[in-house]
């Protein structure tokens, strides 16, 4: 996966310029078949992770994949995406219809409810945010979309309140439904792309440390909730593929970088510490003895 994908990369893939009015850049909503006339009939959008929240009313046969779970929609659908977990859909047919709309922390930011929305089930990671609809259903969905078009064209003074309002109905209209579960039945598949995209999370972690920037993810429930899976599921993956478990991967990662650090930087070993995430030298030493089999001091001394 490259870097996340910001909501100004998105406008300028659509040719779109973000509201002039305070905020309102930090939210769009457009119907989908003027997207994909805007992209081009051979965009394709990659997996990625979106630095924008997504809400869409999807008419029309896609394929929707989530971390490991390859989820088909064969009519209609309320698809919610966050910030926080990586995706991707792309038609299975050329019938594509619907609506989405697209918003930033920024633009919640006016509605105290807004701070928890990554708390809220249909955001949370290792969910699946694809419902299906009905006829009716569908029906409902558009009529919230059309009060969110109708408020961003207005000059209503509070629109940008009103339009939380609304997004918040859709969250709350989702909730109530049953989600769509992956084409399998309910089993988590190819797990070899789930391996695939710890070994690069993994990796990206370890890039630009510095003691006052620390590594951030040190844990493997850490690394389950970025990849929107159950840490069991991604244990049974990786040591089915590796032979190892997800803890002692991470842990073989951090003694690499730590004896790099060591070797290759003038860092002290508090500094160094710091920069791998432990709180205190201490740890970092016992947690450097224990697997490398000497202290960090004396492995620099007798490296150099």
């Amino acid at each position: 996966m490259d870097a996340p994908i910001q909501l100004t990369d998105l406008y300028r893939t659509l040719g779109l310029t973000p509201a002039p009015r305070p905020n309102l850049g930090e939210f769009a909503v457009l119907s989908i078949a003027e997207a994909h006339a805007r992209m081009g009939p051979d965009h394709a959008m990659p997996y990625n992770r979106r630095a924008y929240y997504k809400i869409s009313l999807i008419e029309g046969r896609n394929r929707v994949e989530y971390a490991d779970r390859s989820l088909e929609i064969t009519d209609r659908a309320l698809l919610f995406a966050s910030p926080r977990v990586p995706y991707h859909y792309a038609p299975i047919e050329g019938r594509q219809a619907g609506t989405f709309c697209v918003f930033t922390d920024a633009f919640l930011a006016v509605d105290p409810r807004g701070a928890g929305v990554d708390a809220l089930p249909l955001f949370r990671p290792g969910g699946y945010p694809v419902f299906a609809l009905t006829a009716e259903q569908a029906r409902e969905v558009d009529g919230i979309f059309t009060k969110l078009r109708r408020e961003v064209v207005g000059d209503y003074t509070y629109r940008q309140e009103a339009i939380v309002n609304y997004l918040f109905e859709l969250i709350h209209y989702g909730q109530k439904l049953s989600p769509l579960m992956d084409t399998t039945g309910g089993t988590p598949t190819n797990g070899s792309r789930l391996v695939e995209l710890f070994r690069e999370l993994l990796h990206r972690q370890f890039a630009g440390l510095r003691p006052e920037r620390p590594l951030m993810l040190r844990a493997a429930g850490d690394y389950a909730g970025q990849l929107a899976v159950h840490v069991n599921h991604l244990n049974t993956v990786l040591k089915a593929a590796t032979g190892h478990t997800t803890t002692a991967l991470i842990q073989q990662r951090l003694l690499q970088e730590a004896r790099v650090l060591l070797l290759h930087t003038d860092w002290t070993i508090a500094e160094v510490a710091f920069a791998l995430g432990f709180r205190e030298r201490s740890h970092f030493s016992a947690f450097f003895r224990q697997r490398g089999g000497q202290s960090p001091t004396d492995f620099r001394q007798r490296q150099r």
